[in-house]
């Protein structure tokens, strides 16, 4: 049987550990924001296992259409997380990717399809976690500022976690969160889309700044690195060929604007 992905799903008490799968992007590209994770959730007093056996999680090449190459990814990440914890990924698309994909790829092996099925259960997107499970609540000790939340594809579609990253971001008093046109539009990212594609790529992405720009915020708020890496990278490229010097689209990975926002004074 295929795991149920439907939401709203059945939530656990808050754990005394969980797993960190903490990306490839945060990884390589934004590792602030898997630290802020892991003072997240042990301010929670929540001990944070990070495993440094994983690796990707399989979806560059399942996207791709390589399901062969995705399996043989997805496998070593399969036999890594033995202790029944929940495994905490601070990406929707790396969640959805797990909780949804990942018993396909077994599906034609009933030993490893029992396993995928079971991790896939204990996978919970940062955002759903802290909502959810946690309750998370905080003081917000910041100076009073406005965010646009971008909300990747995967998250809204495999993991529904939008509407958590949305809660988390009401939940403190001096934020003001604006709305962007067109919001359940794709940043134009995708994954290897974006280089295998990079003219529409690049189009889309321009289209999202601009609807980002259009709502007067002061940063772009988002729970995955790689839109987030996509649209502040095409706004700086922007701002690189009219010779400005200052970002005019500064952006932050949820974890990092939540931890930032509950621990000190925050413009």
């Amino acid at each position: 049987m295929e795991p149920t992905t439907q939401f709203p799903r059945q939530y656990p008490p808050k754990p005394r550990d969980v797993y960190l799968f903490a990306t490839c992007l945060i990884d390589q590209f934004t590792p602030e924001a898997g630290l802020d994770t892991v003072r997240l959730l042990e301010r929670e007093g929540i001990n944070v296992h990070y495993l440094e056996q994983q690796t990707c999680c399989g979806q560059p090449a399942h996207s791709s259409g390589f399901p062969d190459e995705a399996r043989a990814v997805a496998l070593q990440q399969l036999n890594l997380f033995v202790e029944p914890w929940p495994v905490v990924i601070p990406s929707g698309s790396c969640g959805g990717m797990i909780r949804k994909h990942y018993p396909h790829l077994f599906a034609n092996d009933p030993v490893l399809h029992a396993k995928a099925v079971e991790l896939s259960e204990r996978v919970y997107e940062l955002s759903e976690f802290l909502v959810h499970v946690v309750n998370f609540s905080q003081p917000d000790l910041g100076t009073p500022c406005t965010v646009a939340l971008h909300t990747s594809c995967h998250a809204r579609r495999e993991m529904g976690s939008h509407e958590t990253s949305a809660a988390l971001l009401d939940s403190l008093a001096h934020v003001n969160v604006v709305e962007q046109a067109r919001i359940e539009e794709c940043c134009g990212f995708g994954g290897t889309f974006a280089m295998r594609y990079p003219d529409i790529s690049e189009a889309i992405a321009t289209d999202k700044v601009a609807a980002i720009k259009d709502t007067g915020a002061e940063r772009v708020v988002s729970a995955d690195c790689g839109c987030l890496l996509n649209i502040t990278g095409r706004a700086a490229k922007q701002d690189e060929l009219a010779g400005r010097t200052s970002p005019t689209l500064p952006g932050e990975h949820l974890a990092s604007f939540l931890w930032r926002r509950t621990t000190r004074a925050a413009a």
